[in-house]
């Protein structure tokens, strides 16, 4: 594997400048409906993906009095961690609309926004976050029905192709792959090396640091880099541990708190019918894979590279995931294995049925799906997805 740093990125004729708040978000049409339905909006994801530009746009919309309390702000943490019911009145007085940007950095923010909601029966309340750490440990049990819960991703192939138009986004893919889709690499083509690096060196991990208090960035980083060149390979933790020279304990916990700060994600094994089907094994993906190449310091382009095909499928299966998000679809996902080798990419149970996919770069590949499987799930459905197809499949 070539690695290569402080390279100017390719210029690639196909790149346009973009403004972020121009593109249309996916989720903001769900958001919009859900709005002054006497619930929470909870819109959480990793640092840089856009949820202070799409709140914005939200509030700009509804065209209301708002107020925007901001929790990296050392007197609005003070204040919010634990105000009582008859201070935040005062606090809200007339407005129609709160946006708590950054939530998770206020201590018992859910207590705080259960007040919110109990006694401002008319008024919208808006909360972010970079991180489900601690939104997951303060937020769950008191706002249980209070809330409706949202993810941002960085952006999307189907984003950018309605933004700009299908066939210009398809003939970016091969760019996407290397560089991904957080806003700042998109708005700013030629300095998407630059701009990973900042990403993917201290700023993504900022929640990690701050919240659990990692006094070990660099075992972190060889944690990450073992991750980065194992996409689409089974993953043991005991292994991670001993590349790392850290115990599979100290492994679980940086792979949660990675999961829950939207890095990355784990996706397991899908074990019903056959004895030799593989149990309690995972894959972990990222859910950019410009972070990813980042990480590993590798922006070859795809004839140069020997990981195409693991880039492929994270790439796929991460936006198939966002894809299915957005839309409000809720399915089962797993990738399929036996003690035998026999494989399968993905998996998805939706509608009642499996269904089945393999992904290739390479359009025209003869794949022929194990026979096990089809006899283990037989009204399963089944397809290949590759460069020429893969659209329909997002």
């Amino acid at each position: 594997m070539t690695l290569r740093q402080g390279v100017e990125t390719p210029w690639n004729e196909s790149l346009v400048f973009i403004q972020i708040h121009m593109i249309q978000r996916a989720l903001q049409n769900r958001i919009e409906k859900r709005l002054f339905k006497g619930k929470i909006i909870l819109l959480t994801g990793s640092r840089q993906v856009g949820k202070t530009t799409l709140v914005k746009a939200l509030v700009e919309k509804t065209k209301m009095r708002h107020l925007w309390w901001n929790g990296d702000e050392p007197d609005i943490r003070e204040i919010l961690s634990g105000a009582t019911s008859t201070q935040l009145k005062t606090l809200v007085g007339s407005h129609q609309l709160v946006v708590i940007d950054e939530a998770q950095r206020i201590s018992n923010i859910g207590l705080t926004l259960k007040l919110l909601i109990d006694n401002f029966k008319d008024v919208q309340v808006i909360a972010t976050g970079s991180s489900s750490l601690d939104l997951a440990n303060q937020i769950n049990e008191p706002l249980t029905g209070r809330k409706y819960e949202f993810n941002l991703f960085p952006l999307s192939f189907i984003e950018l192709a309605a933004h700009t138009d299908e066939l210009q986004e398809n003939r970016l893919v091969e760019h996407r792959l290397i560089y991904g889709y957080y806003p700042d690499i998109v708005t700013n083509p030629g300095q998407e090396v630059e701009f990973l690096s900042l990403l993917s060196e201290s700023y993504l991990y900022k929640d990690v640091f701050n919240l659990e208090k990692i006094r070990k960035p660099a075992l972190l980083q060889k944690l990450l880099q073992a991750i980065a060149l194992q996409i689409g390979s089974q993953v043991s933790f005991n292994e991670l541990a001993q590349l790392t020279g850290a115990d599979v304990g100290t492994v679980e916990r940086y792979i949660d708190l990675l999961e829950k700060t939207f890095v990355l994600f784990r996706l397991g094994s899908l074990s019903r019918n056959l004895r030799n089907e593989l149990k309690k094994t995972r894959k972990i993906y990222f859910w950019d894979t410009g972070v990813r190449n980042a990480i590993i310091r590798n922006f070859n382009p795809l004839n140069l590279r020997q990981d195409t095909g693991a880039l492929w499928e994270n790439f796929l299966i991460s936006e198939r995931l966002k894809s299915n998000h957005y839309a409000g679809k809720f399915v089962n996902s797993w990738f399929w294995r036996t003690r035998s080798q026999q494989e399968i990419d993905y998996v998805e149970e939706f509608g009642g049925s499996l269904h089945a996919f393999e992904f290739k770069w390479r359009p025209g590949k003869k794949v022929r799906f194990p026979k096990s499987f089809s006899e283990a799930y037989p009204q399963s459905e089944q397809k290949v997805i590759d460069r020429k197809n893969f659209i329909q499949f997002l």
